[in-house]
Order: C-alpha cells, then sequence, then structure tokens
C-alpha cells in the first residue's frame, strides 16, 4: 500500500509539470464543451445536460485510453519503467498507482466543468452527487485499466495507437458520446450495446437529467467493475519492464476478453431493446427541456380567449408562462426563439374516435385488421398532421395497450393514445359523423375528391393510395355491403351536428379515422372543415377539438389548452384558422411535450 501511495504522489506530480497531461485532462475538454455549447444552443434543463454528459464521456475515453495506454508504452520505450525494475517493486503497485494518478488529475476537470455549466449556462446543480462521482469515478478507473492493457499487449507506440483507435473511435461516434443514440441508424444502435461507454453515457443523463442514483445503473457499474478488475488482472500478468521483451500477437485477444462482460450485455440488450429504447427516452427527455418562445403569435388558448399578439414559454415540456404583451428579452429567458408572426397557435388537436386497425383504404376485405406496425403508423400519420392524441374505438385493447407502451418506452413516436371502448360504444355529441358520411357518399358515386388532397397525399401510402383509386374506378356495390355501421347521409348528419350545438350539448371531434377513405390524421382536418361549412362558428370546432375533446378523454388538466403548466404540446399554423377553417392543415411547428417534432421523420422510423 505504502508503494502504491509514493507512486501516486509521483505520478500526479509528474503529470503536473507536463503541459501534455494538463492540456488533455482541462484544456481539451472545456474545447468540446464551449464547441458543443455554441453549435447545439446550450440552456438550462435542454441541452446543456446532454453537452455536460458528452464532454464528459470523451474526457473519461481520453484520460483512459490515451492517457494510461500510450503513457504506459512511452515509459517502457524510454526505459524509465527497467530503473523501476530494479527496485523491489512489483507490477501490481505501479499500474494501481497510474488507475488512481489519472482518476485524480480528471476529477477537477469534472467540476471545471459542471461549474461552467452551473454559471455560464444556468444548469442546476446536481442533486445526487455522490451518485455522479461515483459514476465517474467507475467510468475512470474501467477505461484507465482497459488502457493499461492496450499498453501490455502493444510492442511499439505505433501498435498502441491502432489499439487504441479502434477501440476510442467506435466509442466516440456511437455511444451517444458525439451524436445521439436516437440519430444513429438501428444497425449503429444496436452495435452501440456492445460497447461500455454506451452505458457510461446514459448512466451520466440518468444521474444529471432525472436526478436517479447509482443504484438505477447497477448492472452496467458491475459491467464495467467487473472489466476493470480482469483488465487489471490481466495487465499486471502482462506487464513488461523493457522495451525488448515481445508478446506474441495471440496476447492481444486480451483485450477482446477485457470486453466479454459486455459482450454479454449487448447480445441481451439487442434482444430486448431496453437500453436503446432508455437512450431515445433520455434524448427525447433533453429535447423536452429545451427552453422555447414562441412570440408574436395569436394565441387560441381553448378556454375562451385568443390573444391578438402574445407568446409562449415553453420550459421542461410544459408552459412555464403565456405573454399577452411583449415577452422578456429571450436572452434572458435562455430560451430558442420561434418566430410565429402570423400565424396562430392552438393546442394539438384531438380526435376521440379513430379505428388504428383499419387503414382508411379499400382493400378487398375492409375488415381486415392492421398488425400492430400498420397502427404504429396510423399514430405517427395522427402525429403529422397535427392530431397529438386520439381515442381507439373498436380497436382490440390488448393490441393497443401494447401500443401505448411502445410509444411511451420511447420505441415509437406518435399521438398519445386513449382507450375509448373495446366495442365501440355510444357516439360522443358531434364525433365521428361528417367525414365518414361524406366519404360514405363518394364511395358511392366513386368519387376520388378525397384521394387528392394535399394533407391526404402526405400521410397516407402512395400506394394505398394509387390501389384506392382503382377500386373506386369500380362497381363498389358489393363493397358496400359488406360494410357495417355505415354513417348517415352528410344531410342528416349536419342537421344532427347543428341541432346539438344549438340545443347547448358540449361538441368533440371524431372523424372515424380508418373507415373507408377516412385517413388517419388528415380526417379530422376535414371534419373540421365541414363543420364549419355546416354552420358551426370555427371557434366552437377549434374548442371541440382541444379542451372539449381533452375533458371527454380524462385529459383535460394537462392537454387540450395553452394554459401554464399544462403540457406544451401545441400547434403553429400559417393564418388564421378562426376566419379559414384550412388554415389548420398549414402546418408551420409542432411540440409535443415542448420537443419539436420532426415532421417527416416520423415515418422514417424503424
Amino acid at each position: 500500500m505504502k508503494a502504491t501511495l509514493a507512486l501516486t504522489r509521483m505520478y500526479v506530480k509528474l503529470a503536473a509539470r507536463e503541459r501534455g497531461a494538463l492540456f488533455f485532462n482541462y484544456v481539451f475538454p472545456l474545447i468540446f464543451f464551449f464547441v458543443f455549447g455554441q453549435f447545439m444552443g446550450a440552456q438550462p434543463g435542454g441541452a446543456i445536460t446532454r453537452i455536460v454528459t458528452m464532454v464528459l464521456v470523451i474526457g473519461i475515453l481520453g484520460n483512459g485510453l490515451f492517457g494510461a495506454g500510450l503513457r504506459a508504452v512511452i515509459e517502457r520505450e524510454a526505459n524509465i519503467l527497467r530503473r523501476f525494475k530494479v527496485a523491489p517493486i512489483t507490477p501490481a503497485p505501479m499500474l494501481v498507482a497510474m488507475i488512481i494518478a489519472g482518476w485524480l488529475l480528471y476529477m477537477p476537470g469534472v467540476l471545471v466543468v459542471l461549474g461552467l455549466a452551473h454559471f455560464v449556462y444556468g444548469m442546476p446543480w446536481p442533486e445526487r452527487w455522490l451518485s455522479l462521482l461515483a459514476l465517474v469515478t467507475v467510468g475512470s478507473w474501467t477505461f484507465r485499466s482497459i488502457g493499461l492493457i492496450i499498453a501490455a499487449v502493444a510492442n511499439s507506440m505505433a501498435e498502441s495507437n491502432i489499439l487504441i483507435q479502434l477501440i476510442y473511435m467506435p466509442m466516440l461516434f456511437i455511444s451517444g458520446a458525439t451524436f445521439p443514440v436516437s440519430m444513429l441508424p438501428n444497425y449503429a444502435q444496436v452495435a452501440a450495446q456492445f460497447l461500455p461507454a454506451s452505458y457510461l453515457n446514459t448512466g451520466l443523463q440518468r444521474v444529471l437529467l432525472r436526478a436517479e442514483g447509482i443504484e438505477s445503473v447497477a448492472g452496467p457499474i458491475l459491467a464495467m467493475l467487473a472489466s476493470m478488475v480482469v483488465a487489471t488482472f490481466v495487465s499486471i500478468k502482462l506487464f513488461r519492464w523493457e522495451k525488448d521483451e515481445k508478446l506474441p500477437r495471440s496476447s492481444k485477444l486480451w483485450v477482446i476478453g477485457v470486453l466479454l462482460p459486455f459482450l454479454g450485455m449487448g447480445v441481451w440488450q439487442a434482444y430486448s431493446r431496453e437500453h436503446i429504447n432508455q437512450s431515445k427516452r433520455l434524448d427525447r427527455e433533453v429535447r423536452r427541456n429545451q427552453p422555447r418562445l414562441i412570440r408574436d403569435a395569436r394565441i387560441f388558448t381553448a378556454d375562451g380567449r385568443v390573444i391578438d399578439n402574445g407568446a409562449v414559454l415553453i420550459r421542461d415540456g410544459r408552459i412555464d408562462q403565456i405573454y399577452e404583451a411583449a415577452p422578456p428579452d429571450p436572452k434572458l429567458l435562455r430560451a430558442d426563439v420561434v418566430e410565429a408572426a402570423g400565424k396562430t397557435l392552438l393546442p394539438g388537436l384531438i380526435d376521440v374516435h379513430v379505428h388504428l386497425g383499419s387503414s382508411g383504404g379499400l382493400s378487398e376485405d375492409p375488415r381486415d385488421h392492421q398488425a400492430i406496425e400498420g397502427m404504429s403508423r396510423a399514430l405517427a400519420a395522427h402525429l403529422y398532421a397535427g392530431v397529438t392524441a386520439v381515442g381507439s374505438a373498436g380497436d382490440s385493447p390488448t393490441e393497443v395497450q401494447k401500443l401505448r407502451r411502445r410509444v411511451d418506452d420511447g420505441d415509437r413516436v406518435g399521438a398519445e393514445l386513449f382507450l375509448v371502448s373495446a366495442g365501440g360504444g355510444p357516439e360522443p355529441a358531434g364525433a365521428g359523423v361528417l367525414a365518414a358520411a361524406e366519404a360514405f357518399s363518394h364511395l358511392a358515386t366513386g368519387r376520388p375528391d378525397l384521394l387528392v388532397r394535399s394533407l391526404v397525399a402526405q400521410v397516407a401510402p402512395a400506394a394505398m393510395l394509387a390501389a384506392a383509386r382503382k377500386r373506386l374506378a369500380q362497381d363498389n356495390t358489393r363493397f358496400r355491403g359488406r360494410l357495417h355501421g355505415d354513417p348517415p347521409d352528410v344531410e342528416s348528419a349536419r342537421a344532427s351536428l347543428l341541432n346539438a350545438w344549438r340545443a347547448g350539448v358540449p361538441l368533440v371531434t371524431g372523424s372515424d379515422a380508418g373507415y373507408p377513405l377516412v385517413f388517419h390524421g388528415a380526417a379530422l382536418h376535414r371534419e373540421l372543415q365541414l363543420w364549419v361549412e355546416a354552420g358551426v362558428p370555427p371557434a366552437v370546432a377549434l374548442q371541440a377539438a382541444t379542451a372539449n375533446a381533452a375533458r371527454l378523454l380524462g385529459a383535460g388538466n394537462r392537454i387540450g389548452r395553452i394554459r401554464k403548466g399544462f403540457e406544451a404540446t401545441l400547434l403553429l399554423v400559417d393564418g388564421n384558422p378562426l376566419q379559414d377553417i384550412a388554415a389548420t392543415e398549414r402546418i408551420s411547428a409542432l411540440f409535443l411535450k415542448g420537443e419539436r417534432i420532426d415532421r417527416p421523420g416520423l415515418f422514417e422510423q424503424e
């Protein structure tokens, strides 16, 4: 123990005198910190947490693989290690001292990064300091020990550098240290599960972002500790004092042996996708926490007010403030700005009556049930169209629950899903009437008008539209005869809707999406247009598609209105839907719980 402590003090003192060691331990990570902060728009609660995680992982990788892996080879080739050979010192205290000294040198850099993140970018201090420091410590020791086994098996500086790069580069680019895992193709996400840096990255995010304890990542921690113990043991066994001592090439396979714990974890995670989904959830949480200021917008609050020119501040996925006058300077709010002049901000639209198990196309058997992937695409189509929540009616409760878990787990992105009824149940007032009635009328006459609408062409697969167009050109008498629960004719549907509105019945919107020619996502916009054409004021129709629908689904205390504290699930459209209801289709931006949705990317999910 005395030898280890003495060597540790010596290594720390020597490193403190080396400009290269100081540069790579302190200056190099800070370069990444400010570069990432500049290009990723670091904000408190949002990207800054990801940036801190990325910088810490990059620093640990560099400190371990290069700091330990190269330094030991340099000392061996410079004949420094042979001087210790004559002293009564074994390899064990030297290697352990190298691990501890590197950790001691790195830890002040961690505190510097956290301090800059707090004072420059406003990131809150970590709530779980002990968990954070413990995770950084385990990560540092693990990669220092891996660096030492590389030094043990490398016969020269050139070999050492090649081995380090073969391990360092994949960990740098596909572990989440430089690019969010959710941005990577599916095969790269699977490959990342075999890399220890992936679990270090996820663990740090969970501690910093969610204030979780180290027990939440116990599996990866144990795997890193196992690798550290094995790597230290092997590096001691293969330790060489002099550069002239050579090892056979087969010894390099020990590097693979050190990673065996992560090979086992990778196989399991590639099967279960648990860690992949966890990484996606964390990435999504970071995006949702990004502060945004939507300013100069017309705001339809859905609680009886319209703000002609206001602003909404989104923070931590919720509506933080609503400004009816000029908002504060965005720099003071530390928020990204979304310019909304000439646009209208609405709560996300809600469709309370959809059939995810049906596509809306004209198949030979309209009772054909979509598989889970088809239902998942239907949810994506709704979200693409600004319909942020839907009520499933008549679909299998088991499949609906399964799909809802996939969305909640981050495996898929789509509209929030509610189970309205397993068997269809009674229709809510005004729900699932006009769009389906119009579609049935067009089906009866073979009119293809509904297939050429712009939003339909965006959300429905081209092959489905081509097949529907072909089917409409045929005699559909037999096809219509197989439909069950056909809607009333258009005139009767309009009369029923107007009577309900005039009688003061709270209206809600349900499109019956999935019914033939009633396409998921686009259908609700058509429903709103038909309501207004029938004589319902646009404000009433929009109220039915937001606050009223949210109350019907039992979620009126968190969605459906633009109110402080509600989820920031918002739709920004060009123009004024209070004057031209078709403006709801001209979507400028879409936010789901504060996350700005990449709408085209919804259809690119694996």
